[in-house]
C-alpha cells in the first residue's frame, strides 16, 4: 500500500506540476514571454538559494564538500553547453534566418552568433542543462516524498502537495526556456514531463534504498541547484539585459521579485508542515 501511495504521490507531484505549469504558461500568461523570463529567473534562483541549498546545508554533509559539488556542477553545465554549441553550431551555420531576439531565453548560439542571425534552431544549445538539472532535482524530490510516506501516509500526502506547489513556478520557467526559438509546445511539454516523471523513479529508489540514499541526498540537491543557478545567470538574466524604458525595467524587476517571492512562499509553507 505504501509503495502504491509513493508511486501515485510522485507522479502527481512530478507530472501534475508540469501540466499545471503548462496550463498557466500556455494560457493566460503565454503572451507575456518577457515577463515569464523574469519570473523564471527569479523562480530558478529562489529554488536553488532558498529551498535546495539550505536543505543540503542543514544535513550532516560538510560545507566544503557541498561547495565543491556546487562549483563542479556549475563548471559541468558550462562545459555541457559548450559541447552542444560546438556540436550544433556548425550544423546551423549555413542557415540564414531572422534573429528572434527575446524569444531565445536558453540559447547560447544566439549569444555566440547574434550578429550573424543564423541560429533558427537554437533551443538545443542549452535545453539539456535545464533538463539534466530538472531530472536530478525530481529524483531528489521523489526520494523525499518516499521518505515522508514511509514515515507517515499523511505526511507523504502533504509532501507530495508541497512538491507539486513549489515545482509549478519552476516548471513554468523550464517551459519558457525550452520553448525558446520554437513554436512546438508539445515537444517542450513532453520533455519537461519526462523530467518530472523521474520523480517516480526517485520515489521507487527511495522506497528500496531510503537509508543508503539519505547520505547522498544533500549532494543531489546541490547538483540540481548548480543547474538552476547556471541557467538563471548564464541564460535567462543575459536575455533581460536590454535597453528598456523605465516602465519596462520596473516591470522586469517586479516579475523577477515575484518569481523569488512565489518560490520562497511555497517553500516556507512546505517547511511549515
Amino acid at each position: 500500500m505504501t509503495l502504491v501511495a509513493i508511486v501515485m504521490g510522485t507522479l502527481a507531484a512530478g507530472i501534475g506540476s508540469v501540466w499545471l505549469a503548462a496550463a498557466l504558461s500556455f494560457g493566460a500568461l503565454g503572451r507575456y514571454t518577457q515577463h515569464m523570463l523574469s519570473l523564471a529567473a527569479g523562480a530558478l534562483m529562489a529554488t536553488a538559494f532558498m529551498h535546495l541549498l539550505p536543505e543540503a546545508f542543514e544535513s550532516q554533509a560538510g560545507a566544503r564538500d557541498l561547495f565543491l559539488v556546487l562549483l563542479v556542477g556549475l563548471v559541468f553545465f558550462f562545459l555541457l553547453d559548450k559541447a552542444e554549441l560546438w556540436h550544433h553550431g556548425h550544423e546551423h551555420h549555413h542557415h540564414a534566418g531572422g534573429d528572434h531576439g527575446h524569444a531565445h531565453p536558453h540559447d547560447h548560439s544566439t549569444h555566440a552568433h547574434d550578429h550573424h542571425a543564423d541560429a533558427p534552431q537554437p533551443r538545443m544549445a542549452g535545453a539539456w542543462a535545464v533538463l539534466a538539472g530538472d531530472s536530478v532535482h525530481c529524483f531528489g524530490d521523489g526520494v523525499l516524498i518516499a521518505s515522508a510516506f514511509m514515515a507517515d501516509m499523511r505526511l507523504g500526502a502533504i509532501a507530495s502537495l508541497a512538491v507539486l506547489a513549489h515545482e509549478v513556478p519552476h516548471h513554468m520557467g523550464d517551459l519558457v526556456v525550452l520553448r525558446a526559438g520554437t513554436a512546438n509546445r508539445r515537444a517542450a511539454l513532453i520533455k519537461v514531463s519526462l523530467a518530472g516523471a523521474v520523480t517516480a523513479i526517485g520515489g521507487l529508489t527511495g522506497y528500496w534504498l531510503v537509508d543508503q540514499l539519505q547520505d547522498y541526498l544533500p549532494f543531489f540537491l546541490v547538483v540540481a541547484s548548480s543547474s538552476f543557478i547556471y541557467v538563471a545567470l548564464a541564460d535567462l538574466i543575459p536575455q533581460l539585459q536590454k535597453r528598456l524604458s523605465a516602465r519596462e525595467t520596473t516591470a522586469q524587476i517586479a516579475w523577477l521579485l515575484a518569481g523569488i517571492a512565489l518560490v520562497t512562499l511555497v517553500s516556507g509553507l512546505a517547511h511549515a508542515h
